[in-house]
């Protein structure tokens, strides 16, 4: 696969929400202004769910050029353990496949993946336990007193090692966000505050160098539990701990610009809960992000299909064109981010993009 070129930026994203808006007649208000001045779609194509084979390859190589041709969606979502490394890859030809056709530009594309947790690579001879064991922990690029729970490590030779990783399986020159992936949520309570926050530095430090080398435009935390929880629960963690930390390693101009976490109907903590504290202020974790200048993705907007089949129906919106309509509408969020591969399914997910987002008021009579 070839190395595409450049990265995300102003002027391509706009160009992106500037040919949705007039040849497709999409609201403006789909597009939201993302730290570093980018254009984003208020629905991204998530890509976890589905087996490590090839139909399902076909199916997100398939997904991703509706999505971005469509001018509905410029945000991928993935990790490098999706789907064993084959969620990175299908991206990566769909995406490299485009531009070579000339549909969509690189510098277009918002592209986010994820890192920490182990990855054995599916199109691997190897057992998942002996390619961790031969790729990573006998050639040194993991120590073993860095895993923890069997699963997850954060050391900064395991980090590069996988970034490279994704960058060859995405077949890009740069990634415009790379998250690490639930750090607070495997490691804060096995390994401790104080032996937790060095090694986010240290996961920091390289993800500045990364930046440096022109390779990576931001990095985030995508979590689960530990930004939702109460202050009081052993899983809770404040993001103003992280962006305290990122600026004492990469100063006013750091790279932690982005967070993700769940929020949907039946999990709208980030709207409802004060769980963040940011200086004196009890916060909402919506309210400690606009705060602390951290853009927010969400995840599982349909609530892992539930919401689809049960949930309720608003303004004509199907239950699950209502679920998404209800995430992308919060208050402070860049956009939900939503898993999709069959025809009928893009089909009635992307038909939101045609509609504005809820205004406050009818987003606040959703959630009484």
């Amino acid at each position: 696969m070839s190395e595409l070129e450049g990265s995300a930026n102003r002027a391509g994203t706009q160009r992106f929400r500037d040919r949705a808006v007039r040849d497709r007649h999409l609201p403006a208000e789909h597009f939201r202004t993302a730290p570093g001045d980018l254009c984003v779609s208020s629905l991204g194509l998530g890509t976890y769910i589905g087996p490590p084979d090839a139909s399902t390859d076909l199916a997100v190589e398939q997904a991703v050029s509706v999505c971005l041709t469509s001018g509905r969606v410029n945000v991928l979502d993935t990790a490098i353990n999706y789907r064993h490394q084959r969620a990175e890859r299908s991206i990566g030809r769909a995406l490299g496949q485009l531009v070579k056709r000339g549909e969509v530009a690189r510098d277009e594309v918002f592209l986010a993946s994820k890192n920490g947790y182990f990855a054995p690579d599916s199109e691997s001879k190897l057992s998942p336990e002996l390619w961790v064991e031969e790729e990573l922990v006998r050639t040194g690029v993991l120590d073993p007193s860095d895993i923890v729970d069997g699963c997850h490590a954060m050391s900064p030779s395991y980090l590069a090692d996988q970034f490279e990783r994704t960058r060859r399986n995405l077949g890009v020159e740069s990634v415009d966000l790379l998250y690490l992936h639930n750090a607070p949520d495997a490691q804060l309570a096995i390994v401790g505050a104080e032996e937790f926050e060095q090694r986010l530095s240290s996961a920091f430090g390289f993800y500045e160098g990364e930046r440096s080398k022109g390779r990576l435009g931001a990095y985030g935390l995508a979590t689960w539990d530990c930004l939702r929880t109460r202050p009081d629960d052993p899983r809770h963690f404040d993001l103003e701990r992280a962006v305290r930390i990122a600026r004492r390693v990469g100063g006013a101009d750091h790279g932690l610009r982005f967070v993700q976490f769940p929020f949907n109907l039946a999990m709208p903590e980030a709207t409802t809960a004060r769980t963040q504290r940011v200086g004196s202020e009890k916060l909402t974790l919506f309210a400690a992000a606009e705060k602390l200048h951290v853009g927010c993705f969400t995840s599982v907007p349909l609530f892992q299909g539930q919401l689809a089949r049960g949930g309720p129906k608003r303004n004509g919106f199907t239950p699950a064109q209502t679920a998404l309509q209800f995430a992308r509408s919060a208050p402070g969020s860049l956009g939900a981010l939503v898993g999709q591969k069959t025809s009928e399914h893009l089909s009635e997910n992307l038909q939101v993009a045609a509609h504005r987002p809820w205004a406050p008021d009818a987003f606040d009579a959703l959630i009484a």
